[in-house]
């Protein structure tokens, strides 16, 4: 039988719980919905949005999910936030971008490992993480705003690296596809802890016991082969380097 295109997706009213807004018209507070209340371990449940923004702003990619055919999908992509919305960008040719840029509801997802809770036992051992998951309907960015939205990309992928390259064709501009996802729905859980123990637990003290904090971290810049020698270093990418790494740039160009 030929396959039926899927009815479209109600999707669920956010209703704010604060009246209280940010300088871009945002709730300062992240409304919680059907769909973002956190219902396993809600203690971890974030609704500061300032803090969405962090772990939005710490990610390089998102895993944007949909349906496509009756079938679930989920694909890595580069993103970059502005203000209260973020920006996903890809080729106008891209089935899937087409089918996001028709309608189609998406959920977005982004997840950062900081470390490895190695409690006593193995059911009790953990990851502390934060993540974030933004749901909506992505609206297509066209005209003077869609060269906007995609230094707002460049700047959060290779901060300062837009000034130093050739502006982008009107060919290339026309053959890239911009959507914007509003950052009006989203849930944040995080956990920052260490091993689960109390003093009663009857487990066995001389098992080690703790967290693997963990990080990422970028290695020195690898030249291309067609860069003429002695050519400088982008300080775009000896910046990002020393960031990761936390010394001074020129250390980081070599």
């Amino acid at each position: 039988m030929p396959s039926q295109t899927p009815p479209p997706i109600e999707l669920p009213q956010p209703s704010a719980s604060d009246p209280t807004t940010a300088h871009d018209g945002a709730a300062l507070d992240l409304p919680v919905t059907d769909r973002t209340r956190i219902t396993r371990m809600p203690e971890r449940q974030r609704t500061d949005r300032a803090e969405l923004y962090g772990i939005l702003d710490d990610a390089l990619v998102a895993h944007v999910a949909l349906v496509r055919a009756g079938l679930p999908l989920v694909l890595p992509m580069g993103f970059g936030r502005g203000g209260d919305a973020i920006y996903l960008h890809g080729s106008t040719g891209s089935g899937i971008f087409r089918a996001m840029a028709s309608g189609t509801p998406i959920s977005v997802t982004v997840t950062h490992l900081d470390g490895l809770v190695y409690a006593r036992s193995l059911f009790d051992s953990s990851m502390n993480y934060r993540s974030a998951v933004v749901f909506g309907v992505p609206t297509v960015v066209a005209g003077a705003d869609k060269e906007e939205a995609m230094r707002i990309v460049s700047a959060h992928l290779m901060p300062g690296r837009w000034d130093e390259v050739r502006p982008m064709t009107k060919r290339e501009l026309a053959a890239t596809l911009v959507l914007r996802l509003p950052l009006d729905e989203a849930s944040v859980k995080v956990r920052a802890h260490g091993a689960s123990e109390a003093a009663d637990d009857d487990e066995d003290r001389s098992v080690w016991a703790g967290v693997v904090p963990l990080r990422v971290t970028a290695l020195p810049p690898e030249t291309s082969a067609l860069t003429p020698a002695g050519t400088a270093t982008s300080a775009a990418a000896a910046a990002y380097v020393a960031r990761t790494l936390g010394v001074d740039s020129g250390e980081a160009a070599g």
